[in-house]
């Protein structure tokens, strides 16, 4: 009778042990799935966190100490309809999509397009802005497609989409098939320099540092409106191609609840056209704060 007793006793502990370790890596993956913090500990906290970068007018940029911007006001909507308080956390761009998948900040909201390769390390929102890329040149420079820039000085935003497509054209890049792709500038003595924010690179321009800077078209049309001797067009391929891009806000991989959420808040304004709105108004506050 003991015998059996001890024979259950051990069968029943190999049971428990086993039912831990499961639970265990449950818990663990999903862990790994949601990195950040979840919907519940956001609201419990009484606090979210955006991530952003203020040199990106008119989507975000600084009226003094104060952040302020088309993002800015959809990431206070968004805190709104959770109740609870915004927090802005003014970093360098090319850190938000690692801040975001490491779960230091809830979501990351800054003229972000949608990238194969961010994919990867973030999820996004559904689109709220079409956007493209702009060329900014002196105003008596006289260009008409991206090819024209052939061993110019560009400057480029460091981690954006401008950077990417500077990049690629200057030094290739390849195809679905890893074949490689001869980039539009590439062997032409074009230099691309990059910058913490695209106003910096743009007043390069103007003492003659550069010929050129490639960022998104309302933040180009944005810096030239507040500097004299500047112009912008839309960056355009001698084929006829352009660079059309969709923004939206990151979340840490997995956070389908905060994802949720955001897109509800998101859904709600581009339907009462408040975003637009937004833009309208930012456009012609910023080119007053430059």
């Amino acid at each position: 009778m003991k015998k059996l007793l001890a024979v259950l006793l051990l069968v029943a502990m190999v049971f428990t042990l086993a039912a831990c370790g499961e639970q265990a890596t449950e818990e663990e993956d999903a862990t790994e799935t949601t990195g950040g913090r979840s919907l519940e500990e956001i609201q419990a906290s009484g606090q979210i966190i955006m991530y952003t970068n203020a040199e990106f007018p008119p989507f975000e940029y600084r009226d003094g100490d104060e952040v302020l911007g088309v993002d800015v006001d959809i990431a206070n909507e968004i805190a709104n309809d959770l109740g609870v308080e915004l927090v802005i956390e003014d970093v360098n761009f090319d850190s938000i999509v690692t801040a975001i998948q490491t779960g230091k900040g809830d979501f990351g909201a800054a003229g972000i397009s949608i990238t194969p390769e961010r994919q990867e390390n973030v999820d996004f929102s559904i689109e709220y802005i079409t956007s493209k890329q702009y060329i900014i040149v002196p105003e008596d420079t006289e260009i008409t497609y991206f090819e024209d820039l052939a061993g110019m000085d560009i400057g480029v935003q460091a981690g954006t989409t401008g950077d990417f497509v500077v990049g690629d054209a200057i030094n290739g890049t390849e195809d679905d098939d890893g074949n490689a792709v001869i980039g539009v500038l590439q062997d032409s003595g074009a230099t691309s320099k990059g910058y913490t924010n695209a106003i910096l690179a743009a007043q390069d321009i103007l003492t003659g540092r550069l010929d050129a800077v490639v960022i998104d078209q309302l933040p180009a049309e944005n810096i030239v409106a507040a500097n004299e001797g500047l112009k912008c067009l839309e960056l355009k391929y001698q084929d006829g191609s352009d660079t059309t891009e969709k923004y939206a806000i990151a979340v840490t991989k997995g956070n389908s609840a905060l994802l949720d959420a955001i897109n509800e808040t998101l859904q709600r304004l581009i339907d009462e056209g408040t975003i637009d709105e937004f833009i309208i108004n930012h456009t012609a506050n910023a080119a007053v704060n430059e």
